[in-house]
């Protein structure tokens, strides 16, 4: 488990982490508007000046609104009290049980996998996959990470250390 380390800030250290989104996306647009003004530099007679660092900036802006979006609403992060998806906290305690992960052979689906997701999404966000809980009133929801058999093992190991 940890140690009992904790962050600079004084919260305790996460078990597991995942952003959501990262900001060198935001640098993609005006990179490569960069490059197309020096290639249009090196080739031709026309150089767009003002157009190309219209557009990076734009792309820019669309990028950094994206990134916030996506850190707010498709990050993920889990300390040994709360598991934090999105925007939503589940106490660790209110935790059950982990259930095992769907199975794509089977008929029906398992009861866990028609269930709410957490983090105030309509579903599982893409490239995501979904992990079952079963919460202490007998309710199912479903969690989810793009690492979702690193979660499920720290999952695991908190709800099965506190049950002993």
């Amino acid at each position: 488990m940890t140690d009992g380390s904790t962050t600079t800030d004084g919260l305790p250290a996460p078990l597991f982490h995942e952003p959501g989104a990262r900001w060198r996306t935001v640098a993609f647009g005006p990179l490569f508007c960069l490059v197309a003004l020096v290639i249009e530099l090196a080739t031709g007679p026309v150089v767009h000046w003002i157009a190309l660092p219209v557009m990076g900036a734009v792309l820019a802006v669309f990028a950094y609104i994206m990134v916030v979006a996506g850190r707010r609403h498709v990050s993920v992060e889990l300390t040994e009290a709360v598991l934090r998806q999105g925007t939503e906290e589940l106490p660790v305690a209110d935790i059950e049980a982990v259930l095992a992960p769907a199975d794509p052979e089977a008929r029906d689906p398992a009861r866990w996998e028609n269930a709410r997701t957490l983090g105030e999404l309509s579903g599982v966000p893409r490239k995501r996959t979904a992990i079952g809980l079963r919460l202490c009133g007998g309710t199912f929801v479903r969690a989810w990470a793009k690492d979702d058999v690193a979660l499920r093992a720290c999952l695991d190991s908190l709800v099965s250390g506190r049950s002993r």
